[in-house]
């Protein structure tokens, strides 16, 4: 069963390029569980402030980012920053932020 759903994202919608990546049928849009999980943490955080949210959310979707397409190449650095559309450098500081190798 799912765990995520979206919402107005049939074919009549509008695309933003990055949209355009083929995708599984059975996978729900990415956006449509993210914007689940921020839901459900604003609806947890209630009244409280919070900051640095952009961060937070970066690096909560980014490290799993990082070991799925790893784990996809076989720990091909060179393949995987090719995946991910960045430079290997840029993703060995990544990997390195992460504590991931």
């Amino acid at each position: 069963p799912r765990q995520c759903s979206s919402t107005g994202s049939g074919p009549s919608s509008k695309k933003l390029p990055i949209e355009n990546i083929l995708m599984p049928e059975k996978t729900p849009p990415l956006r449509a569980c993210v914007r689940r999980s921020l839901d459900t943490y604003f609806n947890e955080l209630g009244d409280t402030e919070t900051q640095n949210l952009h961060a937070m959310v970066v690096a909560e979707v980014e490290k799993p980012l990082l070991e799925v397409v790893l784990k996809r190449t076989g720990g091909n650095q060179l393949r995987a920053a090719r995946i991910l559309g960045i430079n290997r450098n840029t993703l060995r500081k990544k990997l390195d932020l992460y504590g991931l190798k």
